[in-house]
């Protein structure tokens, strides 16, 4: 199971209180900081196997770091991120943030080590490729 994964299981949070969000004046910038954020993570993960993973706090405390960040610059992109990349999940990019702060308890390990190893690559590979095209329409 993963974190990412649009069938994975239990993952749900409390509802919205409803409050909408403004989408991000700067789309461009949370996309590179979810690309960035993504690299940093399969850096600090590469070669890892399960068990190195789990006994190598530091990564784990570095990759739930970038988590946050990837989440709540998802979170500031709003819809603009199901417009641009609609093959990702953001719903569950944008809860990830949620669970680390409010139900760290519930997270095993092994679902943060399977979302990276199971999503992240491509993500990456699609961010990447949306930041190239829209700095090419720039020119």
């Amino acid at each position: 199971m993963s974190l990412l994964s649009r069938s994975g299981g239990p993952v749900s949070l409390r509802r919205s209180n409803g409050t909408a969000k403004l989408p991000s004046r700067k789309p461009w910038l949370r996309f590179a900081d979810i690309a960035e954020n993504v690299e940093n993570v399969l850096s600090y993960m590469h070669g890892m196997t399960l068990e190195q993973f789990l006994a190598d706090q530091k990564t784990i405390d570095a990759t739930e770091r970038c988590l946050l960040r990837i989440s709540e610059a998802a979170v500031k992109l709003d819809g603009f991120a199901e417009e641009m990349l609609p093959q990702h999940d953001w719903v569950a990019v944008r809860r990830i943030g949620n669970v680390l702060r409010h139900d760290y308890d519930r997270i095993s390990r092994k679902m943060i080590y399977d979302t990276v190893n199971g999503h992240f690559e491509r993500l990456l590979a699609d961010v990447k490729a949306l930041l190239a095209a829209h700095d090419e329409a720039e020119k």
